[in-house]
């Protein structure tokens, strides 16, 4: 058995397995964590109109580094730039209200989630009393847009087959689409369908917005990173019981008074 661990060992340090096995040590020593988001997913983390980066989530991750006695950085970056990011180590964590997906489990590691949440959908308000659920506009005669490589995305794909999808860079575009009249629904996200709804003229839209599917959010890490991983859940689970989980919560969630700090689009 000893030979067999000593093998493996050998075998880790060859295959460089341990690069970035220790990220809690490189944030120590680096007095930085690096936290990489995107910031367009309203509550969860935007961009304000002094050009900071605020949200629920980037609240979140200046308490994770108060906690760990160190300075956040902010990494502006795209969800395409999850995996990729954080295996050329570009930050050390990825938040950015992401879902927890088997998929995306096989190439990083995610902490216990921390919000569910599931697709929800803006109509055109031409459709009121037509569409009243996704069942209703799985026709070839409907545009569904979305965002790309979402799972906004994915559930327009696999619940929508019959109608004629089309996909956008951003959510504020896609939202526009239907705003606008060239799209008839837009399928992503209840919390941010929710502000959408503020934010984006409410008198040419409505929110279906019973969820039709279930997804959890969850930080993403490298894989193999047990002390993080560790470390994350621990952390998690504190800001869950001694009332700052709920406090943010409450901030951005049910207060609305960030909504003066953004520009509508």
């Amino acid at each position: 058995m000893s030979a067999l661990i000593r093998f493996l060992g050998v075998w880790c340090i060859l295959s460089l397995c341990p690069l970035f096995a220790n990220t809690l040590d490189g944030i120590q020593k680096r007095g930085v964590l690096r936290v990489g988001t995107e910031s367009n997913y309203f509550p969860f983390e935007m961009t304000n109109k002094r050009g900071q980066i605020i949200g629920f989530d980037m609240d979140i991750a200046d308490r994770m580094a108060k906690a760990m006695g160190v300075k956040l950085e902010i990494v502006n970056s795209t969800v395409d730039s999850l995996i990729p990011g954080l295996v050329t180590d570009k930050y050390d964590i990825f938040i950015r209200g992401i879902t927890l997906t088997q998929e995306r489990n096989m190439k990083v590691n995610f902490a216990n989630p921390y919000f569910e949440s599931g697709q929800t959908i803006l109509i055109a308000k031409s459709l009121s009393g037509v569409v009243s659920s996704y069942t209703d506009l799985n026709k070839p005669n409907y545009r569904v847009v979305s965002k790309v490589g979402t799972t906004g995305e994915m559930a327009a794909k696999k619940y929508l087959p019959k109608a004629k999808y089309v996909s956008f860079e951003t959510e504020q575009e896609a939202v526009t689409e239907v705003k606008n009249g060239k799209a008839d629904a837009f399928i992503f996200d209840a919390p941010y369908n929710t502000a959408a709804m503020i934010l984006f003229a409410q008198d040419k839209l409505i929110h279906l917005d019973k969820p039709f599917t279930y997804e959890p959010l969850a930080w993403a890490i490298r894989q193999g990173d047990v002390d993080f991983l560790n470390w994350l859940n621990h952390f998690l689970s504190q800001i869950q019981r001694d009332g700052t989980y709920e406090r943010l919560h409450q901030k951005w969630f049910v207060n609305g008074g960030w909504l003066s700090e953004v520009t509508a689009p």
